[in-house]
Parts: C-alpha cells; structure tokens; sequence
C-alpha cells in the first residue's frame, strides 16, 4: 500500500459541525489512503472585536477555555493526543450535553489518558501565543469570513488546498463517507472554485 497522504483539519470543540466533520473524516481513514491530523482554530480568535449578539459573545468569552486546554495538549504531547483529547471532549460537549468548565476539562483529560491537572490552563494566557498561531497556520489559506472546520489537504497539483466545511449531517460512514472525500477533493482542486452551498433543514445529528 502506498504511504497515506496527511490531511489536516482545524477545529474548534465547542463547534458541533466541525465534531460531525471530523468524525466523517475518521470514517474516510478507514476507506481511503489519508491520515488525519487534528489542529486547534479559535471561534472566540476568529470573533474578536466583531459586534456580536449578547448571548454569543458569552459563548465566546467561555469558549477561550477547551482551545486552550487543547493546543496545551497539543504542545505538550502532540498529534495523537489532541485527537485522543478532541474525541473525549466533544463526546462529552455534543452528546453528553455538558457544559465548559474545569470538570469537563478534567473528565475528558482522563478519558484521553492525560494528566487532568492541565484543565487549569483554561483560565491562562499561557499558551494563547500557540493557540493564535494554530488558529492562523489553518484560516490564512480560507480567510476570516468561514469559520469552523477548515480542511488542508493535497491537491490535484500536488500543491495543497485549503476549504471551509464540508457541513455535512449525519456523518457519512463507510464507502458513503469516500465518495463525499473523492467529491470535495475534485471541487476543491478546481482553480477558481469557491462556493457550493444551500439552506440547512436539519440541525446537528450526532450518530
């Protein structure tokens, strides 16, 4: 078999269409020759000094919290330990319903096999340097009116591309979830390519 190609997603925890993305992206593993590599972007980042509605400026404000504990993890373990700890958190955020704070960050370290003292980095600035420089290495190819998932990935060039979504629910599994990677590899690869798009009728369906 020939050597898996490296394809990068940016994600935010608290984002429920990136969690549904990221999942498909794991199913794609299983049906085609990539490896995922999971890096931290930051809504709370990308929403600084934007006008925001009240109730989403507070999501923002507590939304500084798991990005900071994930790029923490990030720096200090790397790779394989910010997707085991991505797994555990949005399990624990999207179908556990739990809310931010230090019990869920310590809960989802342990489930993640990591020491849960690093929770208490979600009150400090001390990895904010890594966590802006996460969050621009992944939105500086897409620009600042997407958000969250970000996907890098290899092009038909051999270059890489870079795109917002796909949005997608649910996740498609299996040969499904191929088919779907093999379509936005070819619009995505297309010089000049931007937008596809429609209404969403379904909310977030976690399956």
């Amino acid at each position: 078999m020939s050597e898996r190609v490296a394809v990068d997603m940016w994600f935010d925890p608290m984002c429920p269409w990136a969690w549904i993305t990221s999942r498909w992206l794991l199913e794609v593993e299983k049906v085609r020759n990539v490896e995922v590599r999971f890096h931290v972007m930051s809504l709370s980042v990308l929403n600084e000094g934007r006008e925001l509605p009240e109730e989403y400026r507070d999501l923002m404000e507590r939304g500084w919290g798991p990005v900071r504990v994930c790029v923490a993890v990030e720096q200090q373990h790397g790779q394989e330990a910010v997707a085991r700890l991505y797994t555990a958190m949005g399990t624990r955020i999207h179908l556990g319903k739990e809310e931010f704070g230090p019990e869920l960050y310590r809960a989802a370290l342990t489930d993640a096999g990591l020491d849960p003292a690093l929770a208490e980095v979600a009150g400090s600035t001390a990895y904010d340097e890594a966590l802006r420089a996460s969050h621009e290495a992944g939105m500086r190819p897409v620009g600042t009116d997407v958000g969250t998932p970000v996907i890098h990935a290899p092009g038909p060039d051999g270059g890489t591309v870079a795109f917002f979504g796909p949005v997608v629910t649910p996740a498609p599994k299996g040969e499904a979830a191929g088919r779907l990677w093999d379509g936005t590899l070819l619009v995505a690869g297309t010089p000049g390519f931007y937008e596809l798009k429609r209404s969403r009728e379904l909310g977030p369906i976690f399956d």
